[in-house]
């Protein structure tokens, strides 16, 4: 929460213990004794010495910490961390936390031989579909109830709440950061085959009829390769499956998160509607990662795997624009009505349960720093690139050179934030059974037949 809403809720508090005290004097009786006076005042230097220790205990705590974190934003960067880290410190000076940084490639090997070697870390950073849906599941990690309970937390968006707890009603991960996935479009290429009328650039917005519109446009005007359905491996997933599920209205699981539901007539449809499409094309030699490559070379008049970060990354050139200088608009994913949902990625800490009380005191002492703490959790944010789950932290790009992109997809983006179903069980066999559908379906494989044998394998895994 931001520095200025803290301080209204302390001087609330204060305010408020004072009418409080007040209250109970009036009502009390109208003389002491001075024996009286002698034994409160005795209790009221006991009580005012057992409060000062109590708030210096985390303060005393002493642990040696070992930290895990993917590379969420500069949170994989080790200089990066270690600023946080010197900060933690200035206020912790006894718990030392070491730091692993991991990839996506290996890092979830990493995670599960340390943990088959009785060596699981003592805090892990990454999202609810880890943290949750994985490790949590299993048993592996402790119940951050107690965090919630704390009234920093009281201002977390509820739906981030929601995934980060578990069927059982056990939280697993403390958020930090999240983010909405988007799409974007090469505006040149756009104005270049007329076909910006079909975008609602006000609201970033368009309709199915237009998406498919523009993609005619487009291809008619000689771009080739207008998209790509991705289908190489998971890597950017969450764009394929809001493209497909947000056309007609689909769904990829039940609202409770226990099963799959992606084999329905509306999925069905919108992956007809783009296999027959000219210019859209299944690939199954590309991932996420490559898809932005082809979009930044211009290749690609449009990325699926777009969001903030992305809209910010100045690695080729300038901030916002392609490697030859197009601009990049990013936009919703287009929707029968209008109205997208968008993919989220939450982003957070754990701790894994590793039998030692003091070391989960430490780590709980770390997150609440890190993640609550009214100037930390901006800078801890900001090391993220994403964008607060606090709604009190409003400020936390003000006055940095992303500030005006921040804003835009703090307005237009961030509301559309969808259901986060990626703690569904099975979810990593889903995410494998996604991109092996696609891949059929793009080498001529029947759609429903595909959706059917999708949803299947999906859901033994989630029964498993």
């Amino acid at each position: 929460m931001g520095g200025e809403t803290m301080k209204k809720r302390i001087l609330a508090w204060g305010a408020a213990s004072l009418l409080l005290a007040s209250s109970l004097a009036a009502c009390g009786p109208k003389a002491t004794t001075e024996t009286e006076k002698k034994a409160e005042s005795g209790k009221a230097s006991e009580a005012a010495s057992e409060k000062a220790e109590g708030a210096s205990e985390d303060e005393a705590l002493k642990a040696d910490l070992k930290l895990y974190t993917y590379p969420i934003g500069k949170w994989g960067d080790s200089a990066s961390v270690d600023s946080l880290l010197q900060n933690f410190n200035a206020k912790y000076p006894d718990i030392h936390v070491t730091v692993e940084y991991l990839d996506y490639q290996s890092g979830d090997d990493q995670v599960n031989t340390a943990i088959e070697g009785n060596a699981a870390p003592d805090l892990i950073m990454e999202g609810p579909e880890r943290l949750v849906a994985n490790w949590g599941a299993k048993g592996l990690m402790v119940d951050l109830a107690d965090l919630f309970e704390d009234d920093a937390a009281k201002d977390i968006y509820p739906n981030v709440v929601e995934a980060c707890k578990s069927s059982e009603g056990k939280y697993y991960e403390y958020p930090l950061a999240m983010i909405a996935h988007c799409m974007a479009i090469n505006k040149t290429a756009f104005e270049n085959a007329d076909a910006l009328q079909y975008l609602d650039l006000d609201n970033h917005t368009w309709t199915t009829e237009n998406f498919f519109k523009a993609v005619k446009a487009l291809h008619d005007k000689g771009q080739e390769n207008v998209a790509a359905v991705y289908c190489g491996g998971q890597g950017g997933d969450q764009g394929t499956r809001a493209l497909v599920n947000n056309l007609y209205g689909g769904k990829f699981t039940n609202k409770e998160h226990t099963e799959y539901a992606v084999d329905s007539s509306e999925n069905a449809q919108a992956l007809e509607e783009l296999k027959k499409a000219e210019g859209i094309n299944f690939d199954p030699a590309l991932v996420g990662g490559d898809e932005i490559t082809l979009f930044r070379n211009g290749t690609l008049a449009m990325s699926l795997c777009w969001n903030s970060a992305q809209q910010n990354n100045k690695d080729n050139g300038e901030a916002g624009k392609t490697n030859n200088g197009d601009e990049i608009i990013p936009m919703l994913f287009p929707a029968k009505d209008g109205k997208a949902e968008l993919c989220g990625g939450i982003w957070g800490f754990g701790i894994f349960d590793n039998g030692d009380e003091n070391k989960v005191k430490a780590a709980k002492a770390f997150i609440r720093f890190m993640a609550n703490d009214a100037e930390q959790a901006k800078l801890s944010v900001q090391t993220t690139g994403f964008f607060p789950v606090h709604k009190d932290l409003t400020d936390v790009y003000e006055g940095t050179e992303n500030a005006e992109t921040m804003k835009l997809f703090t307005e237009k983006f961030m509301p559309s934030f969808g259901d986060y179903y990626q703690v569904t069980p099975g979810w990593a066999t889903a995410r494998t059974e996604w991109w092996n559908m696609l891949q059929r379906i793009g080498q001529g494989g029947d759609v429903k037949t595909e959706l059917t044998t999708f949803q299947t394998n999906a859901n033994a895994a989630a029964k498993a």
